[in-house]
């Protein structure tokens, strides 16, 4: 199993505007493949925006979104990973046959689909069904999984993801920077953003602060180091709709360190080298391999009355 650069982008979307978003897209794609990237990751539904559906009807939202694998978006990806010979990661809103609706969130690469994940726990309109399976899947070698957002935050996800082989696990998001229940959390004022160029400090603040990333590291870099896996978080940057997100978007090793991350208020992406050895190193590998499952399966593995469609997941406020 070779080394294998990736990168992950941070970038602002424009909400239902798929053509602006798959020309940004390509653009940072061109850019990461000149530098010798393997492999670029963009955010959850970093192709027709997030924030926005929250205000959509069945309807509307059935407009925006798209069959995997012929619609429109998917053929872009495919054609851009062709044309600059690089794995390509990005989310969008999926509809089938039956009109059901999906958040979902694929990999392509110049010959096509490679793999495609529906989120497990969607909640930002109602008529999105929850997806209902793992993925697993190969990039050049390497065992990857996919986990979008809120999926992260529910730990079992991340360890059942790593049980099944995964090595690397893309983590899409659009998150922080939203009231909750949490101390320090809330909105960011868009005015902030507005003036970043004369006050990058005020805006940087509040970006690291508990708002933001100080809030992620409470608990990402552990699902890497729990895991002993490669975790590559991608988040965007600017307006959603009408909430201001703070990007840092990072790839953390698994040791739990961050190796790599995006910085700047800018379009841009953190490229990190991905290397077998740390797998094995990282502390994680070894509590896998020491898990007691007689003592907890049917603990872990008991029934319970899921929130998943409870009102206040439809809400903006999805994290706590």
């Amino acid at each position: 199993m070779k080394n294998l650069k990736i990168a992950t982008v941070q970038f602002e979307n424009k909400s239902g505007d798929k053509n602006y978003n798959l020309t940004v897209i390509e653009q940072l794609t061109k850019k990461a493949s000149a530098e010798g990237c393997d492999v670029i990751a963009f955010h959850e539904c970093s192709i027709t925006g997030y924030t926005f559906a929250r205000h959509l009807s069945k309807e509307q939202l059935l407009e925006v979104a798209e069959i995997i694998p012929t619609g429109g978006s998917i053929l872009k990806l495919i054609e851009i990973a062709k044309t600059y010979n690089i794995v390509i990661l990005a989310g969008l809103f999926e509809k089938d046959e039956n009109d059901a609706l999906f958040k979902a969130y694929v990999c392509v690469d110049k010959n096509g689909l490679v793999a495609k994940y529906r989120k497990l726990h969607p909640f930002i309109n109602p008529y999105l069904t929850p997806g209902n399976e793992y993925c697993i899947f190969e990039i050049k070698g390497w065992k990857c999984g996919i986990l979008i957002c809120y999926d992260n935050n529910i730990i079992e996800n991340v360890r059942a993801t790593t049980l099944l082989g995964a090595q690397i696990i893309f983590m899409p998001h659009v998150t922080m920077c939203t009231p909750s229940t949490r101390p320090g959390a809330g909105f960011v004022a868009p005015e902030l953003w507005k003036n970043r160029e004369n006050d990058p400090t005020s805006l940087r603040i509040e970006f690291d602060g508990m708002k933001g990333r100080d809030w992620l590291m409470k608990w990402l870099p552990a699902r890497a180091y729990d895991n002993a896996i490669y975790a590559v978080f991608s988040n965007p940057i600017g307006m959603d709709d009408d909430q201001l997100k703070n990007g840092c978007s990072m790839i953390i090793d698994p040791f739990g360190d961050i190796i790599s991350e995006c910085r700047s208020f800018e379009d841009s992406f953190a490229t990190a080298l991905i290397t077998p050895e740390k797998c094995i190193q990282a502390g994680g590998n070894r509590y896998l391999k020491a898990r007691r499952p007689d003592l907890y399966r049917d603990i872990i593995g008991q029934d319970h009355q899921s929130e998943q469609n409870v009102a206040w997941l439809t809400t903006a406020n999805k994290k706590s």
